[in-house]
């Protein structure tokens, strides 16, 4: 009996629909039958029916949208079905050259890091979250566009993208947010990433004012009629070191990590280094002040650590402590509070995810101008949602070392990992690898170098960071420092070949040649990089 009482008032429903059509636009009929009239009349604000609520309602409500649908045209029905649904704010903090390990809620607790500890108990923390390149320039344009960055262009330090890449502000603009960026840039040509600048340095040398949060509050607080998404790039804590207070910390009560050498000047780097995480992290806490004064419940706040550190072993490489990346969200709304999670993820991944966190069909999106390109990423939304759902079998890695400050004249190096194993492919092997941290000179890895010889295992490592073999196979499980290469062990060269393969068919997938991609690294640096190219890598 309720169902014909249902279809009865559907097909009255559609008449009165067809017959509005017909009336003036300004009717208070066609006012009426709006979708938030129903909406509010049956308590549905959010567009969002519990699966134990009744289904006469959901009848009633699908019943108008259908024939809006019909109306307005069927391309338009996923948008037209979502009009009620509150679109979250999101706020996503970039540190810039900070390992991931630390921090308070990744394990070390040296380093004073309260906001982040907070931000960690609200919300998800990645256990697993990686990038596809440890410099700057290549980290933020493959994170804002979810290509990886052999194929968007933008693989070398201080390079573009090409001409026909898109990135997240169209996707975001086109369904109706506004998109900013304050901080540290990064990305060119301007074009491509069109985001509303609100100002702040591409480097920081300690001196005056780094980055005024003053300017984004504003921001998003003047127009609260669209939701926005806000990235705060920060410039901390990448060398060199003029931030934070380094009294703070006593250099001889820090814990100096495996991989480390540890000499004096290693404790007083890391005293420099903590000072600076710990000044990042508040203004973390001025983040997420801000936000929890205007919109909290549903706010999307997600940190990322970037990549490592330039100290020997992060930046520059394609080691866990310079690919493995700090990830935390917190969504009130959405996310429950002190969970951790460990499936699979990379930068490029967090377009999509915020895409379809926002309303959007990640499927839909396309990283170039005409529409043809998929992006690499894949949205991990689910695992926001509560379910751990894995995105990908593997995670890859890029590095190009052409083109950097005292870097090798070519120098590449991929990787590829599961769960369970990392192999790292050094293309041009036989030469040694070169950068601001391994060149002949520098004061700590000489260091390094000969502090660690009264330990042949430690000295092995230190000198692996110069010179290395073609292949490097890690137990990443168990062995998070990589500090034992497997290669040649005879019970793992199945899980080496497998490795191998599976990194051979993305570098074909990526249009990746490995040294002659190399070779050509240069011809990337171009456009209206504002200068950026000449600051500190």
């Amino acid at each position: 009996m309720k169902r014909n009482f249902v279809w009865m008032f559907i097909l009255a429903l559609a008449g009165i629909a067809i017959t509005s059509s017909f009336l003036p636009e300004k009717s208070k009929m066609v006012k009426h039958f709006s979708p938030g009239y129903y909406a509010s009349q049956f308590g549905m604000e959010n567009n969002i029916l519990n699966e134990n609520e009744s289904s006469f309602y959901g009848d009633i409500k699908n019943a108008h949208v259908n024939v809006q649908a019909q109306k307005r045209g069927k391309n338009n029905f996923q948008t037209n079905k979502n009009e009620a649904v509150k679109k979250p704010d999101i706020l996503f903090f970039i540190a810039d050259d900070m390992t991931s390990v630390d921090c308070e809620p990744y394990g070390n607790p040296d380093v004073k890091t309260p906001n982040l500890a907070k931000l960690a108990k609200e919300g998800m923390c990645f256990d697993n979250m990686n990038n596809a390149t440890a410099m700057c320039g290549p980290t933020r344009q493959s994170l804002y566009t979810g290509i990886y960055p052999v194929r968007n262009g933008s693989y070398p330090n201080h390079a573009q993208v090409y001409d026909n890449i898109v990135s997240v502000v169209q996707h975001f603009k086109s369904i109706g947010y506004r998109v900013a960026l304050i901080g540290k840039q990064h990305y060119a040509p301007m074009a491509n990433f069109p985001f509303e600048y609100l100002g702040g340095r591409n480097s920081d040398n300690g001196e005056g004012i780094d980055i005024t949060l003053s300017d984004a509050e504003k921001w998003i607080n003047k127009d609260k009629s669209k939701p926005y998404l806000l990235i705060v790039a920060t410039n901390q804590p990448h060398g060199p070191w003029t931030r934070g207070n380094p009294n703070q910390y006593d250099a001889e009560k820090l814990t100096v990590a495996p991989y480390m050498v540890d000499t004096k000047q290693t404790r007083e780097s890391l005293v420099k280094y903590y000072a600076e995480i710990t000044y990042a992290d508040s203004l973390v806490g001025y983040c997420m002040n801000m936000v929890d004064k205007r919109n909290k419940d549903n706010t999307m706040f997600l940190f990322a650590s970037e990549h490592g550190t330039s100290l020997p072993f992060g930046k520059w490489t394609c080691y866990n402590m310079g690919l493995k990346a700090a990830f935390i969200v917190r969504w009130p709304k959405v996310i429950k509070p002190s969970t951790r999670t460990g499936i699979l993820a990379q930068y490029i991944d967090v377009v999509p995810t915020l895409y379809q966190a926002a309303g959007g069909n990640p499927e839909t999106l396309r990283g170039d101008k005409a529409k043809t390109m998929r992006l690499d990423g894949k949205s991990f939304y689910a695992t926001l949602k509560g379910t751990n759902t894995e995105v990908r079998t593997y995670v890859y890695g890029v590095h190009t070392t052409r083109g950097i400050k005292n870097g090798s004249e070519n120098y590449p190096v991929r990787s590829v990992q599961n769960k369970d194993y990392k192999l790292i492919w050094n293309l041009n092997y036989s030469e040694p690898f070169y950068c601001s941290a391994s060149r002949e000179g520098n004061k700590l890895y000489e260091g390094w170098l000969e502090k660690s010889k009264s330990n042949p295992e430690q000295h092995a490592h230190a000198v692996l960071y110069r010179t290395r073999p073609e292949f490097e196979l890690y137990n990443i499980r168990k062995d998070k420092y990589e500090l034992k290469n497997l290669a040649n062990e005879p019970s793992l060269q199945k899980i080496k070949a497998s490795l191998f393969a599976e990194l051979q068919k993305w570098m074909t997938q990526q249009g990746d040649k490995g040294i002659e991609t190399e070779w050509k690294a240069l011809t990337r640096f171009k456009g209206d990089t504002l200068h950026w190219k000449t600051s500190a890598d």
